[in-house]
């Protein structure tokens, strides 16, 4: 094993001395390897320094994922509402205009869509506030533009688990390595003794 505590030294010295062993783990060793020089990780700090970037970058998104989520699920109920809304606001009016005595008939044929209307009059009135504009076609194009940007994120989150799995992979095989080395040293020591 070289002197130089670098990993990236470690492992290409063992890879080179165990090239025509035919070890079974030399595949791994070789991806390690790959990923500590792309990463440029020369130590074991850095390596968990790196793992716990990562694991950090994936709670981020995460949130940023649900946070996305919401404002596509707050965008289409707008939009849910404000349909209800529109599509019978003009029975609602004809409802309104009525005389008392032919109110009770009316609301008797169309009770649903009295209910929905004022349902949706509700909600509306509770989430839009002082703004009573119904601005549909921007809120669908807002989902759209929401649903893009979670599937993107999505997609990164997809990548940054590969990353944190084959990072710990590597840290498994180093600190395998390392163990291998120790033992080797302790018995070349007790050997050197006897």
């Amino acid at each position: 094993m070289p002197k130089q505590n670098n990993l990236i030294n470690i492992l290409s010295h063992f890879i080179k001395e165990n090239a025509d062993n035919h070890n079974t783990d030399l595949e791994q060793y070789i991806e390690s390897y790959q990923f500590l020089k792309e990463k440029n990780i020369t130590s074991i700090p850095e390596l968990k320094e790196c793992i716990s970037a990562l694991r950090d970058k994936n709670y981020k998104t995460t949130r940023a994922i649900k946070d996305t989520e919401k404002q596509i699920d707050y965008r289409v109920q707008l939009i849910n509402q404000a349909e209800k809304y529109l599509n019978r606001k003009d029975t609602y009016k004809a409802y309104t205009k009525l005389k008392k005595n032919k109110q009770d008939t009316f609301y008797n044929e169309h009770t649903a869509e009295i209910i929905l209307f004022e349902s949706a009059k509700k909600y509306l009135k509770e989430h839009l506030g002082e703004s009573k504009t119904l601005n549909v076609s921007k809120w669908k194009w807002e989902v759209t533009i929401f649903k893009k940007e979670k599937d993107t994120l999505y997609s990164q989150i997809l990548d940054m688990r590969k990353e944190v799995e084959q990072a710990e992979s590597v840290r498994s095989c180093i600190e395998k390595l390392l163990q291998e080395n120790r033992e080797l040293t302790q018995v070349k020591k007790h050997e050197l003794r006897l």
